[in-house]
């Protein structure tokens, strides 16, 4: 198994010599496998480890687990750092869900290890199953072409060693090496979507229609991945092709040009330019940037759309004004 995250990382250029990584660890199959294959490579790739965990104080296993990685921890010799946290009570300060909660504190635990211990990234341990569930989720949203890749080996900073990995192939290791994880029970709870997917769906169709489902999705994945990025060097390019001027508060294109790029690269334009002048493109739905799209092919005069609050899009002087709303 060691070879195959070996292979993952050098596929995806996820480690330097030289990097110290915080390693989020639950206690589950999952992340003990990535702490206990990365502590036996870690001389070979030439890095340092330290592992964060989070107590969100939910279930009553939770302070178990807790000690149960700090002693695993202690038993192999790498630093230990553990934060407890009210998980619910931080989702309803916040008015958010538990699990966006969950995510939010456990990924704002990491960089604060990370700064504290002067690491350079933070690894997490999703693997080639999550990945697939997360396919199914964004298919049964709607979501476009970016949506079906899937989890990504790397995200700025956020690395994930295991993404090759099947769920199956995990729990052999853990069983086989007897690393005795710590089970987390609520995901046997289908009320969550994800656990549906888990636990219903995909054995369904292994079943019924494909035992190399995971496979199958897994290289539709890859096909997707490698068009969107040749999709997103294209959008780039007719980017600056249209660019007329980029200041932090508006961005300014010509409205001839944009007008005559095809209607698909319009559309990502248009959320590439959204993202350029806001750090993402998050609350800019398909229904808005269609009216974008006609706003520009009607060239009309001062005419202007608010997508949202932080956003306002004017057509004037032969130009697409995008402008940053404070």
């Amino acid at each position: 198994m060691e070879e195959a995250v070996l292979k993952t990382i050098e596929k995806y250029n996820l480690i330097d010599a030289n990097d110290k990584i915080v390693l989020g660890v639950s206690g589950g199959p999952d992340s003990l496998f990535m702490l206990n294959i990365l502590n036996n490579l870690k001389q070979k790739l030439q890095i340092e480890i330290v592992v964060a965990h989070i107590n969100h104080m939910i279930r009553e296993e939770a302070d178990e687990e807790e000690q149960f990685v700090k002693d695993f921890c202690k038993k192999i010799n790498v630093e230990f750092y553990s934060k407890r946290i009210e998980a619910k009570e931080y989702a309803n300060n916040n008015k958010i869900g538990l699990e966006e909660a969950g995510r939010k504190i456990r990924y704002e635990f990491f960089d604060e290890v990370l700064n504290k211990v002067g690491a350079n990234k933070i690894a997490v341990a999703h693997n080639k199953n999550d990945k697939v569930e997360t396919i199914i989720m964004h298919l049964l949203r709607g979501s476009g072409i970016s949506g079906l890749q899937g989890i990504m080996p790397k995200t700025n900073n956020i690395i994930r060693p295991i993404i090759e990995i099947e769920r199956k192939d995990i729990e052999n290791y853990c069983l086989n090496q007897n690393l005795s994880p710590r089970i987390d029970k609520s995901n046997f709870d289908n009320t969550y979507t994800r656990n549906k997917i888990r636990n219903i769906v995909i054995p369904y169709i292994k079943q019924e229609f494909n035992p190399n489902f995971i496979e199958t999705m897994t290289r539709l994945s890859e096909v997707i991945t490698e068009e969107n990025t040749f999709l997103n060097k294209l959008t780039e390019t007719q980017y600056k092709n249209v660019l007329t001027q980029e200041t932090y508060e508006q961005i300014e294109l010509d409205l001839k040009k944009f007008n005559e790029l095809d209607n698909i690269i319009k559309k990502r334009v248009i959320l590439y330019t959204v993202s350029k002048l806001r750090g993402s493109s998050a609350g800019i739905e398909k229904i808005h940037i269609e009216d974008i799209v006609k706003l520009c092919q009607n060239n009309i005069g001062n005419k202007f759309l608010i997508p949202n609050k932080g956003l306002k899009v004017f057509v004037k002087n032969k130009k697409i004004l995008f402008i940053k709303e404070f």
